[in-house]
């Protein structure tokens, strides 16, 4: 929402900088004012217009925010008499008009900001703020080039012929000279990508790397997990295998009851998968506190420790730092009651406290199930695929994209690029 609303106000604002230069232009007779026209009316900004009497207003601006173009272009002519003034919005490939943006009156020229943001913002909602406007402009592409699309469709078997390849569904078959294969693997089942093609793909010849789930949480030991369920927290997270530190990444890190999550924990998702399936010890280490040295802490620790009262408990000393949950778990770990009194916290096992915030060992145990993750890693062998065409190196005319090849990256967009610019590069080999 916060990108649609700075959209919106870079065209208003370009509107109001071409109202501006136009009346800037003019030699002014004196201001009026205009009282409450502008709270009545909603319109945005007024401006004099006593000298722009016949004056044609030919005003055009661009805009580039956030890799998306917009311009736009005010024309009409004033004869000082309420003339209107219209405004060509070209936003995203798509140019659509929108009248009576500015009005001059006797004498004054106001530019209507309310309509402005009232065509526009119904624009950009549906035409690039979700998910689904995605499925709908391929849609309309195929549409223009009249692409028959079949739906429902499963198949049953996909082998070469005479003419090419022969596609056998639950329906009917098809034949074709070419064949892109872009089913996906195993996440996100309920928009079909449930495995059914890979002893297809299998009876062509082509092997897969196991196919795992990625970009997603794990179970985990180490912690009280249930007593710190719905945490959510900044930390750096240390990825260990076999002892070995493999990946190290920092964000928002989510505590459940049954081990971790959130964006850091998907970072180290593949490579953690991958060594649990290969049967390795794979560890995390949570520092929950990495803006704070430990040297730092022990300090704090012992400033607190000097200005403590009688009778005060263990937690005093992680209070305010921590989540309140936390607190508890954590001075567990470091083998200190959050009852115990404060005055029998000794500087050696607050050190101990200090190390375990820094550094909380927790063990991987399992990931979750496919049905959890946001994508997959493994698929088809990547060197069985040749890497300028994505055509198979063993059947001519077989193609493959998207996420059924042995390609997967971390969060940020980069799994769905692949799955565009795969598709892109084999659709224009086919071609």
């Amino acid at each position: 929402m916060k990108t649609i609303m700075k959209r919106i106000a870079a065209l208003v604002l370009i509107a109001a900088m071409a109202v501006m230069a136009v009346a800037g232009c003019s030699k002014s007779s004196g201001s009026k004012s205009a009282g409450n026209k502008s709270a009545d009316t909603m319109f945005g900004l007024v401006k004099e217009a006593q000298a722009l009497e016949k004056k044609t207003v030919e005003v055009s601006a661009e805009i580039n925010t956030n890799g998306v173009k917009a311009s736009v272009t005010l024309n009409g002519k004033s004869d000082g008499k309420a003339t209107s003034v219209g405004a060509t919005v070209t936003y995203g490939g798509v140019t659509f008009s929108l009248d009576d943006v500015i009005v001059f009156t006797d004498d004054v020229l106001y530019i209507n900001a309310g309509l402005i943001l009232e065509q526009i913002k119904p624009f950009i909602n549906t035409a690039g703020e979700k998910a689904a406007s995605v499925v709908e402009a391929f849609n309309h592409e195929l549409n223009r080039l009249h692409v028959p699309v079949y739906l429902e469709q499963e198949v049953l078997d996909l082998f070469p012929d005479k003419y090419g390849f022969r596609i056998k569904t639950v329906q009917t078959s098809y034949t074709c000279r070419n064949v892109i294969v872009a089913s996906g693997l195993l996440a996100a089942s309920k928009l079909g990508s449930d495995g059914s093609m890979f002893s297809v793909i299998k009876e062509l010849g082509h092997r897969f790397v196991p196919v795992l789930p990625a970009l997603c949480g794990f179970y985990a030991k180490g912690i009280q997990f249930s007593k710190v369920a719905g945490v959510r927290c900044d930390a750096n997270l240390t990825l260990k295998i076999d002892g070995d530190t493999a990946t190290t990444e920092h964000g928002e890190l989510q505590l459940t009851d049954y081990g971790i999550s959130g964006i850091p924990v998907f970072q180290i998702s593949s490579p953690a998968v991958r060594a649990l399936y290969e049967k390795k010890t794979v560890a995390v280490a949570i520092d929950f506190l990495p803006e704070i040295s430990s040297e730092m802490l022990c300090t704090e620790f012992a400033l607190r420790m000097e200005r403590s009262k009688t009778e005060e408990k263990a937690d005093r000393l992680l209070s305010g730092l921590l989540n309140q949950k936390l607190m508890p778990v954590l001075l567990k770990y470091a083998g200190i009651h959050p009852n115990e009194m404060l005055e029998n916290i000794t500087s050696e096992r607050m050190e101990r406290l200090s190390a375990g915030i820094h550094d909380c060992q927790v063990t991987l145990e399992k990931v979750r199930d496919f049905e959890f993750a946001q994508v997959c890693t493994g698929g088809i062998r990547t060197e069985e695929i040749d890497e300028k065409t994505l055509e198979s190196r063993l059947l001519s005319g077989l193609y493959f994209a998207g996420e059924i090849l042995d390609v997967d990256g971390i969060c940020g967009g980069y799994n769905l690029q692949w799955a565009w610019s795969s598709g892109f590069v084999a659709g224009c080999s086919v071609s």
